[in-house]
């Protein structure tokens, strides 16, 4: 599976983009329409040759298909060229190729209902990632050096039903002598073998026997592993990042164990940690396997990408959607255990902030229910907004519905009684309300089946009570949405003790009073943001995050516009103001983007981390212009934050000693 560009919170880090998704997360490569067949399992012999970009492989694939299917079509990487295909008795069929990749195969004799078919299919091709994918812009696969990747979204092999058909693997990968290769499991030790080419070689062999998604193989030069407490979890990295090896790898142990505790064993107990080159994907995850960017192995943001590929080894690995319309609960819950792991990490008040981007993107193309969101194109920002990031919301806001203790045993039930399988929205909600005993359904319909989110106001009167008995606060809560229904917390901060009251909001108004001893000064509706709801700073972060989007599609101009939104709502916005200095940096209108730049080091200051990139930014500028002096002041002006985001130190000592210089490519 795969964790797309905007796996991480985007308007967290700089430099990223939320493009059209990183995350992480699981996605369709194929349209929503129901399958014409359902793969039970696959037998893949394949070899690899970095030095020529070539793969040459045969796939025997078992699946069964309705009786009455003239045709049946399988999803292929356009790269790769069909030498043939044959039934199990060995007749040759013959197919069509579409141009996107897939294949319409015609069967020699009609299919027989529910009866396992067995076809070969032999195949080879270049793929050096620069070909046309089965995603435009997006690239799934690659074969070179230090590191080989081949996705499961890549459709390097003929498949359907991505996410949605769980089917077993046996696969046998021949790559060059001194490469190691990493897929789902792993049988013994490689054998020495010669490959198509003369040269020395190894054959890995795997053997997936459990319905799963056991379809990403990686292969690499990487060092000897490190490991952390028992060992179960192992790290692999290249030689040029091999410094980080050790904390990641404790890193990683502690969010195997967090996630063990939280959601319960896994089908299988071990996982490799393995770096992915960065001319792809952020991350990558598959059954026993998790993959980050090599420049993200060494720095703060890459605990959370970390974390997000992990707790895919239970959402998404373990449990998977039945359809699309189901994938919120996979994406969201593997973007809400990220959340959860980080509130155990560094506390309450980093999962809040971290909260106010996923809002954002929760609420940024909010204009479909989830439950109808198999429409989409799933690998478009609206796809992925709406199930990693209010799927996350969704979770958050349970927690609060039934509190942490039923939460958790929810995430355990649904793991428990799915394992192995596919899980619906209806399947999710039965657990839910077994172990919170609870009425659920006016909460996920308004969260499911629904679209908005409420804009909370309230009105209140104080009345002073006799025999110094304190004050009465008589209000009413007010929001937009006619069928919101759900419990909120309201917060009274008087001249003494501060009171928390819980108030159940139903329909438009809904009524409260709260007595307290002393004078309230504030009335706070959802302090702790529990809720997902419409506030004008959410605004400013919506326009920001279209805006990031817009920028990954090439549209600058639209970017731009989105920007400016945002500075319309808060003129003080460091965000903004940065980001529009990316774009005119790139378009090399540097004037333009010294003044954005500056106006982002003399806003807010939010998030922390624009402060030092806009210095790194402004240095490089200096030094594109010829005036290094004024560079290195940016430069040392950088370092003193003491703020590494995303290597943001490490990347101001090196331009201190040597000049930026803009690449023609850029």
């Amino acid at each position: 599976m795969i964790a797309m560009r905007g796996k991480m919170s985007v308007l967290l880090l700089p430099g990223l983009l939320a493009c059209a998704l990183v995350l992480v997360a699981p996605l369709c490569a194929q349209r929503a329409d129901r399958p014409t067949l359902v793969i039970a399992g696959y037998a893949i012999d394949a070899e690899i040759d970095t030095t020529s970009h070539h793969l040459n492989a045969k796939a025997v694939v078992t699946f069964t298909a309705p009786e009455n299917a003239e045709v049946v079509s399988f999803g292929f990487h356009p790269a790769l060229r069909v030498d043939k295909i044959t039934d199990e008795a060995g007749k040759v069929l013959t197919g069509d190729r579409s141009a996107d990749g897939t294949i319409r195969v015609t069967p020699v004799a009609p299919f027989v209902k529910g009866q396992p078919v067995h076809w070969t299919f032999a195949y080879e091709g270049t793929i050096t990632g620069n070909e046309d994918g089965p995603v435009e812009g997006l690239k799934l696969a690659a074969i070179q050096e230090p590191i080989t990747y081949l996705l499961y979204a890549s459709r390097w092999f003929p498949m359907t039903g991505f996410m949605t058909n769980r089917f077993t693997a046996e696969l046998h990968i021949r790559v060059p002598q001194g490469m190691k290769v990493f897929a789902s499991g792993s049988v013994g030790t490689p054998k020495p073998v010669k490959l198509a080419s003369g040269k020395p070689g190894d054959q890995f062999d795997f053997n997936w026997t459990k319905p799963g998604f056991p379809g990403t193989v990686i292969a690499g030069r990487y060092v000897e592993p490190a490991t952390a407490g028992p060992g179960n979890v192992k790290v692999y990295l290249t030689v040029a990042h091999q410094s980080a090896a050790n904390e990641l790898a404790q890193t990683a142990a502690r969010e195997f164990d967090f996630f063990t505790d939280s959601f319960g064993g896994l089908e299988t107990n071990h996982v490799n940690v393995v770096e992915l080159p960065d001319d792809t994907l952020p991350a990558a995850w598959a059954p026993e396997l998790a993959a980050i960017l090599g420049s993200r192995t060494g720095d703060k943001s890459g605990i959370r990408l970390l974390a997000n590929t992990m707790a895919h080894q239970w959402w998404g690995a373990q449990v998977s959607p039945r359809t699309l319309n189901d994938a919120w609960i996979t994406n969201g819950m593997a973007r809400y255990g990220e959340l959860m792991f980080i509130e155990q990490e560094t506390g309450k008040g980093a999962m809040r902030a971290a909260l106010q981007d996923v809002a954002a993107g929760a609420l940024a193309y909010d204009t479909i229910p989830l439950s109808s969101v198999s429409r989409l194109n799933p690998f478009s920002p609206e796809f992925q907004s709406m199930t990693l990031e209010k799927g996350a919301m969704i979770f958050h806001m349970l927690r609060w519905e039934i509190g942490d203790k039923a939460f958790l045993e929810t995430m355990k039930g649904a793991l428990s009684q799915y394992a192995g399988n596919s899980m619906r929205t209806q399947d999710f909600v039965k657990v839910a309300e077994a172990q919170s005993q609870q009425q659920l359904t006016p909460f996920f319909a308004q969260w499911v089946d629904g679209t908005g989110a409420p804009a909370f106001t309230n009105k209140y009167a104080v009345y002073r009570l006799g025999n110094n008995k304190g004050f009465r606060t008589i209000g009413e809560i007010q929001q937009d949405l006619d069928l919101f229904r759900m419990p909120v917390e309201l917060r009274v901060d008087t001249d003494g003790k501060t009171e928390i009251q819980k108030v159940d909001v139903v329909g438009t108004n809904s009524q409260f009073v709260v007595d307290t001893f002393g004078r309230p000064r504030r009335i706070a509706v959802d302090p702790e943001n529990w809720v997902l709801k419409s506030t004008p700073d959410l605004q400013v972060r919506i326009a920001i995050l279209k805006g990031q989007q817009l920028v990954a599609q090439g549209d600058q101009v639209g970017a731009l516009a989105e920007y400016q939104k945002a500075l319309d709502a808060n003129a003080q916005s460091s965000l903004a103001s940065y980001r529009i200095g990316e774009v005119l940096f790139s378009q090399r209108n540097y004037q333009a983007s010294v003044n954005a730049y500056r106006d982002a080091l003399r806003g807010d200051g939010e998030p922390r981390w624009t402060e030092v990139w806009s210095h790194i930014q402004l240095g490089k500028i200096f030094d594109l212009t010829g005036q290094r002096d004024r560079a290195v002041n940016e430069y040392r002006l950088a370092v003193q934050t003491n703020d590494n985001t995303q290597g943001a130190v490490n990347e101001a000592r090196m331009l201190l000693q040597k000049p930026f210089k803009q690449q023609e490519s850029d």
